[in-house]
């Protein structure tokens, strides 16, 4: 089929340093075009050439780029044939609208999204990581039975190799068998999520944050020296079918991260 690409300006000129950071410029480019040309899964990109000569960006930056999109499910390449689209929505990025709170065509970002698009690296240390039976109340907020396995994972997370937050996740097992096999020092979460059979696609999101000051082990994980505050959220993720699929509880140090959020009526 014919290829199609809608005109785009190009970015602002950047330094060399900040090569991640254009390629994950250039990776949001792309789905907003994608999107305004009425793409659909299944269809072709046009060619890296094109690509890197329509966004005025190398070759390499071009492939950084699409490699992002491919870890977030968005599109996937064959070889000897190029880039195809499969999943365009797990690429937006919209402001959710005003509703009854049911799960829609939006996406919750993770945390190795956030840092991808942002050009900054991310990494974890698992603290702890098992399956174990659920219990009633993890069963009531998942809408599993009690007793149904649950995956539980505690990780200090870092971006540009600073402490950011110790996150605890609990998801139940069923959803994604391989969650208990994969190593998540370095693999994101949601885009094993976006692998699992079927996909489990995160849409929606319950978040709550508060304020207060840190015990002594997360002082001691988070390097807190001094007093600064803990900012501690909590987020209920719904996937595509409105089913709960993630509890978690995120403890941020408070210099190090910044909640926004948009209000409605």
């Amino acid at each position: 089929m014919l290829c199609r690409m809608v005109a785009s300006e190009p970015s602002p000129a950047l330094p060399a340093s900040s090569s991640a950071l254009l390629s994950g410029r250039t990776a949001s480019r792309l789905v907003d075009d994608l999107v305004a040309g009425g793409y659909r899964p299944g269809d072709r990109l046009p060619s890296e050439r094109l690509l890197s000569e329509h966004y005025r960006v190398s070759r390499s930056t071009l492939r950084a780029a699409l490699t992002q999109l491919a870890d977030q499910g968005v599109v996937a390449p064959s070889p000897a044939r190029g880039w195809f689209l499969t999943d365009l929505t797990a690429g937006e990025r919209r402001t959710p609208e005003p509703g009854d709170g049911r799960p829609s065509g939006h996406v919750v970002q993770g945390f190795a999204d956030y840092a991808a698009a942002h050009g900054l690296t991310a990494h974890a240390v698992v603290l702890e990581s098992r399956v174990r039976p659920c219990s009633v109340g993890e069963s009531e907020t998942l809408r599993i039975a009690p007793g149904a396995e649950l995956f539980e994972m505690r990780r200090l997370r870092y971006l540009n190799d600073l402490v950011v937050v110790v996150e605890n996740n609990r998801l139940p097992l069923a959803i994604c068998p391989a969650l208990a096999e994969t190593d998540f020092t370095t693999a994101s979460l949601y885009a094993t999520l976006r692998r699992a059979e079927p996909p489990q696609l995160p849409r929606l999101a319950q978040y709550t944050v508060e304020a207060r000051q840190p015990d002594d082990e997360e002082r001691r994980l988070l390097e807190v020296d001094g007093t600064v505050p803990m900012l501690v959220a909590t987020q209920l993720s719904f996937n595509q079918g409105g089913q709960p699929i993630e509890l978690t509880v995120q403890v941020y140090r408070g210099d190090r991260y910044r909640f926004r959020g948009s209000i409605t009526d």
